[in-house]
C-alpha cells in the first residue's frame, strides 16, 4: 500500500490554525513515517498580496474596533451578503488550486480554517472532483463559513459543537468530535524540579503564566500592573510572542515592579511553562485552550475579543473550566481567590479534565490515514 499524500491548509503564519496543522503533521509522521505531507498557508499561496492587507486590517479591527468584528462574525446577513464575493474569489483561485493538486496529487486535503475549506469545496464543485476534504474546527462555536455540502468529514472540538454543526444541516455521519489538535508534548509528564532549575525559577513560589497568543495580544500591561496588588508572593512568566513592542515596553519597566517577573518573547517550550504553572491568564484561542485543558490548568480569561474568543469563553465558563474577568485591572482578585481557595482551583482542574481531548491529534491522524 502506497503511503498517503496529504495537503494540510491553514492561514496566517503565527496562528492557532497553523499550530493545528503542525500538530496533525507530527501525529501523521508518528503513525506513518513515509506519508508525504504538504503543509501550506493557503491564503499566501493563492492571494499573497491580499493576505498581508487583510491580516493587517484584521489586527487593526480587533485592537481598536472589536465591536465591528463582533458584528461581522457569523452574522447571517453578512454571510449571505458575502456569498457572491466569496464565490468570485474561490473561482479565481481554482486554477491555482488545480495546479497545486495536479502537481502534488494528494489523497486528501485537510483545512484548519474556513477560508481554504470553502476554497477547496468550491474547487471540487467546479471541477467535479471527488478529492476527500476534511474540515478541522479550532473554535468551540461552528460558524456558517464552514458549511459546505462537499466536505467529507468535520472534526469538531467537542460533542456540543458536533450538535451545533448538525443543526446547521451537516449530516451526523460526517462529524467526528475528536477535539482540537495540539502537539502531543503537552500530554507528557515532566520533572517539574528540572524545569524550575532550567528556567532559574523558585519552586516554592506559585507561578502565574500570562499569555496573549502567538502575537502577544490583549491587555497584558494592565494585567501585570494589576498583579502588583496581589497579596500572594507570585512569580510571573510573561509570553509576548511576536509582539516586540510589548516585549520592549515591559523590559524597560520590569525593575519598577515589586513582583518577580520573567519575560519571554516567542518560545517553543510553552508546555514546560504550563507544567510548572498554578494558573494561566490567557486569550482563549482554540489551540491554546485545548493545551490548557489537557494540562488541567486553571484558566483566567480577561476581556476576550468579540466573536470566536467570546464564544470560546462562554463554552469554557459554562463548563466550569475557566473564569472570566471583565476588567483587566481586577485580575489580581481572581488570582488571589484561586491561590487561596484550593477547592475552587481543584474544581476548575476537574472540569478541564472532563472536557479535554488529549488524544485529538492522534485520533485525527488515524482517521486521515484511513480515508
Amino acid at each position: 500500500m502506497q503511503p498517503k499524500r496529504i495537503i494540510l491548509m491553514y492561514i496566517s503564519e503565527v496562528s492557532g490554525h497553523r499550530s493545528a496543522t503542525m500538530a496533525i503533521e507530527k501525529a501523521l509522521k508518528a503513525l506513518s513515517p513515509k506519508c508525504e505531507i504538504l503543509n501550506i498557508n493557503a491564503f499566501n499561496y493563492t492571494n499573497p498580496i491580499s493576505e498581508k492587507v487583510i491580516n493587517r486590517i484584521y489586527m487593526e479591527v480587533i485592537k481598536y474596533t472589536p465591536k465591528v468584528w463582533d458584528y461581522l462574525y457569523d452574522n447571517p446577513s453578512v454571510v449571505k451578503g458575502l456569498e457572491k464575493i466569496k464565490k468570485s474569489v474561490h473561482k479565481s483561485n481554482s486554477p491555482k488550486l488545480k495546479k497545486l493538486f495536479d502537481g502534488f496529487n494528494p489523497d486528501l486535503v485537510v483545512c484548519t480554517q474556513a477560508f481554504p475549506c470553502g476554497m477547496v469545496a468550491d474547487y471540487k464543485k467546479a471541477y467535479g472532483s471527488n478529492l476527500p476534504l476534511v474540515a478541522v474546527l479550532t473554535d468551540y462555536i461552528p460558524h456558517s463559513y464552514w458549511v459546505y455540502d462537499n466536505v467529507d468529514y468535520y472534526i469538531t472540538p467537542s460533542e456540543d459543537v458536533a450538535e451545533r454543526l448538525a443543526k446547521k444541516g451537516i449530516a451526523a455521519s460526517k462529524i467526528r468530535p475528536f477535539g482540537i489538535p495540539f502537539d502531543h508534548k503537552f500530554n507528557q509528564k515532566l520533572n517539574s524540579g528540572d524545569v524550575f532549575k532550567k528556567l532559574n525559577l523558585n519552586p516554592s513560589k506559585p507561578v502565574v503564566l500570562i499569555m496573549g497568543g502567538g502575537q502577544g495580544l490583549g491587555p497584558i500591561k494592565t494585567i501585570v500592573k494589576s498583579l502588583e496588588k496581589s497579596s500572594q508572593d507570585i512569580q510571573e512568566l510573561i509570553i509576548t510572542g511576536t509582539n516586540k513592542k510589548l516585549y520592549n515596553s515591559l523590559k524597560r519597566k520590569i525593575k519598577r515592579y515589586k513582583k518577580e517577573i520573567h519575560l519571554f518573547g516567542f518560545v517553543q517550550n510553552i508546555h514546560e511553562l504550563m507544567y510548572i504553572s498554578k494558573i494561566i491568564i490567557s486569550k482563549p484561542g482554540g489551540v491554546t485552550t485545548a493545551e490548557v485543558l489537557s494540562a488541567k490548568l486553571p484558566m483566567v480569561i480577561v476581556k476576550p475579543i468579540p466573536g470566536q474568543e467570546v464564544n470560546n469563553t462562554n463554552f469554557l465558563t459554562h463548563k466550569g473550566a475557566a473564569i472570566k474577568v471583565d476588567e483587566p485591572k481586577d485580575v489580581y482578585q481572581a488570582i488571589d481567590d484561586l491561590l487561596e481557595d484550593k477547592a475552587k482551583s481543584e474544581r476548575l482542574k476537574l472540569a478541564a479534565g472532563e472536557i479535554s481531548k488529549p488524544n485529538a491529534s492522534m485520533d485525527i491522524a488515524k482517521l486521515l490515514l484511513s480515508i
